[in-house]
């Protein structure tokens, strides 16, 4: 990586530029989105409930995960678990469920078929431009796994003029980081680089070491005023200790002491595209993306470990789960007269190999006094000669989508949009000896209007269709109980289907007093059928099923208020419930439960929230402070609801200045030092223990950063 920013350093003496004389209303871009409609549209004009983050936001929050950011959607709870693994609840309960479509500048970060919850730890903070989160199912848009929602990443373009940053930033529990980007454009050809390289050494955490290396790379080049030729880059390498929960006893007595000093994590990460814009006149636009994926992920996971309470021995595992992927997508947007009439239609083809092993290796539990909780796990075999997963795939995704909108009224505007998908797939399973191929196919439609009667407010709804197909992890792993070391012959999940969900929203939006205070809403229902939910079992393994039935429904909200320009105030939240309306879990006549009819779904908190207070004092212009709030109230640890978590209140406070190029700032998380989890769960037996994924304690992030930019006439900054 040193010789990455060495790089960097060398793009700020390249060239020298001016600052374009022209001024972006940042309003109007504010209100500007593209991940709804595939193209750039008023935010007012999509019957969907979408939110954007500003670079304003992205660069005055100074995240070091991108959990951070994105918390402040209204809606949205992206959980940390810890070195910026995570998993997330977008109109869905905390879930590492294949229910959320990960975008880089509009393309799958990941194929159909090998979703990842920790997709965005492989993201690279500092070449934000933007992030859009649309919440509730857009399928018909973008595919598969977009069923709670999207998150588009959007990433950062090269400079008209040149421009170099570099940034430090570093905390008290050994976490550092180092960063820069830099970029400007000589004649046709623009140019950006962003890099970063952060590590975590000796955190409050035991056995929570990371280190994490990343770069992006952007050229465009502009043929002519019409024709653009834009190729990117990005390459991650990540490699972190899995510290896992703690139990009930540590927590509460804050000895943050991991069970495991063997579980890790790691990730290479390469993905490239080149893409072909044509703007055929003011009205046509076409472009073409060729692209590709290399992907290699190991892991011994602590959340693999399975444990059956009491016991003197336990098993976990060690996988390897890489990928490459080539793909082409195609779309075209066609403006016409007629009823201001708007057209985007398109096609995928993704071909994506992939191989899969897991393994297992025997530990020894080393308990606790009373014998009812683990204080430490040791290896004591690795067993290559038991494979839990073996299988080799071939993944053939293809898809055709289009989207009309058009203004039947004035004022109206309606919305129709439809996908098909088709997931085939030949594969061989080692573990087993067969071979053979499977099809997941699924069409889904939308419909919505937008009714825009005043200056002031407007209104949309819309009915969405989602669908999300079974991961390959899940299909081709040995049900509990059966293969390995169990003298049965080893079963899988060759019969599970795709989760389908209907999606019914209602929302809009209110200003008032000239703008400075704005409202946005939106109540939706949804019901998915097939969910793939995970039934823990005793010893912590899991049961897939794929024939149950829930219910999700709720309210989402969002105040912004700037009375002037020193204040601005930000409110969002949401209120959901999430329920199981018929679920089968057992057939045993011993279970006590046998259907999950009417539970509420466990790690479902009824109500979360972000906001946040701003003040840039005129005494002091460069200044900038903000206090931020995150609520996420109780929720059940099982799924039978016998045992709450009452969820937290936590503060955040941000301080920040500037003179001239130079930036240092303080964010101190965590302000009160409360003692708070992320998660907590437990299984369904009544003398299940729980386990808690802890928080940090109070953290002050300290940073500098230099902002170069020059003026090529003049020669000077």
């Amino acid at each position: 990586m040193k010789r990455i920013f060495l790089a960097l350093l060398v793009i700020g003496q390249l060239s020298y530029g001016q600052a374009p004389k022209d001024t972006v209303n940042v309003k109007q871009l504010e209100n500007v989105v593209v991940t709804a409609s595939r193209s750039v549209t008023l935010k007012r004009e999509v019957p969907v409930a979408i939110s954007k983050i500003t670079q304003k936001t992205i660069n005055e929050t100074k995240a070091t995960a991108v959990y951070e950011i994105i918390n402040k959607t209204p809606g949205v709870l992206m959980v940390n678990l810890g070195n910026e693994q995570h998993s997330m609840a977008i109109r869905q309960p905390m879930t590492t469920n294949s229910y959320y479509l990960y975008l880089e500048d509009g393309l799958p970060i990941r194929p159909m078929g090998i979703f990842n919850h920790n997709a965005l730890l492989e993201i690279n903070q500092f070449n934000l431009q933007s992030i859009e989160v649309v919440k509730g199912p857009v399928s018909s848009l973008y595919g598969p796994e977009a069923v709670g929602g999207a998150v588009n990443l959007i990433s950062l373009k090269p400079s008209l003029q040149p421009e170099f940053k570099i940034g430090i930033q570093a905390d008290q529990w050994g976490y550092k980081r180092f960063q820069a980007a830099g970029g400007t454009t000589i004649g046709k050809v623009g140019f950006h680089i962003a890099g970063l390289s952060s590590a975590q050494r000796d955190s409050w955490m035991t056995y929570s070491d990371y280190n994490k290396d990343n770069i992006n790379a952007r050229i465009d080049y502009n043929i002519n005023t019409k024709t653009r030729l834009i190729g990117t880059v990005f390459y991650g390498k990540y490699n972190s200790n899995m510290s896992g929960s703690i139990n009930e006893n540590d927590f509460y007595n804050r000895t943050y002491k991991s069970q495991t000093d063997f579980a890790y994590r790691k990730s290479d990460a390469l993905r490239s595209k080149l893409t072909f814009e044509r703007d055929w006149n003011d009205n046509s636009h076409s472009s073409l993306t060729a692209f590709t994926r290399d992907n290699k992920l190991g892991q011994n996971p602590a959340y693999g470990i399975r444990w059956t309470q009491g016991q003197t021995t336990a098993k976990g595992e060690i996988n390897t789960n890489n990928f490459k992927s080539y793909g082409v997508i195609g779309q075209h947007n066609q403006k016409f007269d007629f009823l201001s009439t708007s057209l985007v239609a398109g096609g995928l083809f993704d071909y994506s190999p992939v191989t899969y092993n897991a393994y297992q290796i025997d530990l020894k539990s080393n308990l606790n006094p009373g014998g009812q909780t683990v204080s430490s796990y040791e290896i004591t075999a690795e067993r290559p000669d038991i494979r839990l997963a073996d299988y080799d795939a071939k993944i053939y995704n293809k898809a055709v989508f289009s989207q009309v909108s058009f203004k039947p009224i004035n004022r109206v505007l309606v919305t129709l949009g439809g996908r098909y998908d088709n997931m085939s797939l030949d594969y061989t399973n080692n573990v087993d000896v067969s071979s053979g191929s499977k099809t997941y196919d699924q069409f889904t439609f939308k419909s919505g209007v937008n009714y825009n009667p005043f200056d002031f407010a407007g209104f949309y709804g819309n009915y969405a269709q989602g669908f999300a197909p079974p991961g390959l992890t899940s299909i081709f792993r040995a049900k509990p109980g059966t293969g390995g070391s169990t003298g049965v012959p080893a079963e899988f999940y060759y019969n599970l289907k795709s989760a389908e969900f209907d999606n019914y929203e209602v929302g809009g939006w209110l200003s008032f007093f000239g703008k400075k205070l704005n409202l946005e809403y939106s109540l939706y229902y949804m019901e998915g059928k097939n969910e793939l939910l995970n039934i823990r079992q005793p010893d912590n393994s899991t049961d897939y099923q794929s024939a149950g039935r829930t219910r999700h429904k709720g309210i989402e909200f969002a105040v912004n208020y700037c009375p002037n320009e020193q204040f601005r105030i930000r409110m969002g939240g949401t209120t959901a419930q999430h329920t199981f309306i018929d679920f089968k879990v057992s057939d045993k006549p011993s279970d006590p439960v046998k259907n999950l009819n009417g539970f509420e779904m466990p790690f479902a908190p009824k109500w979360t929230g972000n906001s946040e207070v701003s003040y840039y004092p005129k005494w002091l212009p460069k200044l900038r402070t903000s206090v931020e709030w995150q609520f996420v109230s109780s929720w059940f640890q099982n799924q039978i609801n016998t045992v709450k978590y009452d969820g937290y209140n936590v503060f955040n406070a941000r301080i920040g200045y500037q003179w001239r190029g130079l930036e240092c700032y303080v964010n101190a998380m965590n302000l009160t030092d409360k003692l708070y989890a992320y998660n907590v769960t437990r299984g369904n037996n009544a003398t299940s223990a729980p386990t808690y994924t802890a928080a940090a304690p109070r953290t002050f992030v300290f940073g500098l950063q230099y902002h170069l930019k020059l003026n090529k006439k003049n020669n000077e900054q």
